[in-house]
């Protein structure tokens, strides 16, 4: 769809008015910098898919997301932490 389609009659246009009362807000992720040792060939993975795909915010995001993914995944599986 290209500009010209949209249909912008239901949304009302954003004035000077608007503007002087809005605020930015900044998410304020909870992540804690760490240092972790990752094999050369996985790391470089990461860095070049992030490269590579510019909807990626960055290869430490990815990893951050692919662990994520796979928390999520194993507490859905009903599995606990295991502690060593």
């Amino acid at each position: 769809m290209s500009d010209e389609d949209i249909d912008y009659s239901d949304i009302p246009e954003l004035d000077e008015e608007f503007f002087k009362g809005a605020k930015l807000v900044k998410r304020k992720p909870a992540t804690e910098s760490i240092s972790i040792r990752v094999d050369t060939e996985t790391l470089e993975w990461f860095r070049n898919t992030a490269k590579n795909n510019p909807e990626i915010r960055g290869y430490q995001t990815l990893i951050n997301d692919v662990l994520r993914t796979y928390v999520a995944h194993q507490v859905s599986k009903g599995e606990t932490s295991h502690e060593s």
